[in-house]
């Protein structure tokens, strides 16, 4: 068996971190990036049930001493930075996921530096000294339970996990810590009688297929008992592109909804063709004001990386979603993801200019390439003078209160 040499890092509440090191009078109490809505918050905020994603409304309510702050965005990228340059030294195979977590191999690195543990132990100390954050870590034998072990360590602090003690670490955990098992998903399992990790692994798997898909239910049985053979690579291939924005204070109406739905199809679509991709299934996530979600999804004939197409089908999934699960609820999130990606190299033309009743997600047509130079022609004039220079007057001129600022969607999609 192998030994415990992957390390997961995870800089602790990111963005509140470092607002409260860059203003020694916020270290202590609870704060929020943000302001119509929360983009992050401080572990003294979350101790009151303020998260990410809710109303700022709500977050005062929850915690009437909250500080808002409106966030240094240009500082959180090169801190970043500065941060895995420091896990660097250590092992040059480092798989960053986001801009506050990555995935460390440092199998090679024992002879320098001492075990696991001790690189772990020492990154901690530099980042915390050198950047003046606290970052938590886990290590273990595999990327699942490193992931899950820096969890458990949170905030700021360090979890061991030897290979002859992996379940008996893991199984007496919740569920909501296994990737994929979302507030939905764990619920459905309570009503079962099913808490732990430990007890889902005594599930028949043809059972958890049925209740929440095949590959889900066949990836949760493997994940409860430690299954889980991806090496950490310094290269990764999204899988796929999206982009999601919380409402705020902003109303949930279906002219909202829409609006949101354009932005986000246009931030989705500029990015496909910036790196000359394209995708076929289109996913679309509703979150209710009770932080319940659906999703729901569409595979097309042909990949698309239009705006237009994009927003077509993510508008009748998100109507379909509402009208089936919201039950009075109002809608606080909504977000867009494109997957099934392809190169765009190997594209017939794709859609036709029109944004009447035409179908967006036709390809083959003459009015495809007018669509996808007029795209092109808007992407290279957002390059040059700036993402608000041109786009859908709706959006220009009326974006509603409560939108996560420009800068810290980038950041977010960036990871």
């Amino acid at each position: 068996m192998a030994g415990a040499d992957i390390l997961h890092v995870d800089l602790d509440a990111f963005y509140a971190s470092i607002e409260q090191l860059r203003e020694p009078r916020l270290r202590g109490r609870p704060i929020a990036v943000g302001g119509g809505v929360v983009l992050a918050a401080s572990y003294e905020a979350r101790a009151f049930g303020v998260q990410a994603g809710m109303p700022g409304r709500l977050a005062r309510e929850l915690c009437p001493g909250l500080v808002f702050v409106r966030g240094s965005f240009d500082r959180y990228g090169l801190i970043s930075k500065q941060v895995f340059a420091i896990c660097e030294d250590f092992s040059p195979l480092i798989e960053q996921v986001s801009i506050d977590e990555a995935f460390i191999d440092v199998s090679g690195a024992h002879g320098l530096f001492g075990s696991a543990a001790d690189i772990a132990a020492a990154i901690r100390s530099r980042v915390r000294i050198e950047v003046g954050l606290p970052i938590s870590a886990g290590v273990a034998r595999t990327k699942f339970l490193a992931k899950v072990a820096s969890q458990v360590a949170k905030p700021d602090g360090l979890v061991v996990v030897e290979p002859d003690r992996e379940l008996e670490f893991l199984h007496p955990l919740s569920v909501r810590l296994l990737w994929g098992v979302g507030r939905v998903t764990a619920a459905k399992l309570a009503s079962m009688g099913v808490h732990t990790v430990g007890e889902l692994a005594g599930v028949d798997p043809r059972f958890l297929e049925r209740m929440v898909g095949r590959a889900a239910g066949a990836q949760l049985s493997r994940l409860t008992w430690n299954i889980d053979r991806r090496a950490v690579t310094r290269e990764r291939t999204a899988g796929s592109v999206g982009a999601q924005s919380a409402f705020g204070s902003m109303q949930d109406t279906r002219d909202a909804r829409g609006r949101v739905l354009l932005m986000l199809a246009s931030r989705i679509g500029s990015r496909l063709r910036k790196s000359s991709r394209a995708g076929r299934t289109i996913t679309v996530r509703v979150r209710f004001e009770d932080f319940s979600a659906v999703t729901r999804s569409a595979t097309l004939a042909a990949p698309v990386a239009s705006d237009a197409a994009i927003l077509q089908v993510a508008e009748g999934l998100a109507d379909r979603a509402v009208s089936a699960a919201a039950a009075g609820r109002r809608v606080n999130l909504l977000g867009i993801a494109v997957s099934k990606l392809t190169g765009r190299g190997a594209l017939q033309l794709e859609l036709p200019l029109g944004w009447g009743r035409v179908d967006m997600t036709a390809s083959g047509s003459a009015e495809a390439e007018l669509q996808a130079q007029l795209e092109e022609a808007l992407d290279a004039v957002r390059i040059r003078y700036g993402k608000s220079a041109v786009g859908p007057m709706s959006l220009l001129l009326g974006r509603p209160a409560g939108y996560a600022p420009d800068a810290f969607r980038e950041l977010a999609e960036k990871s």
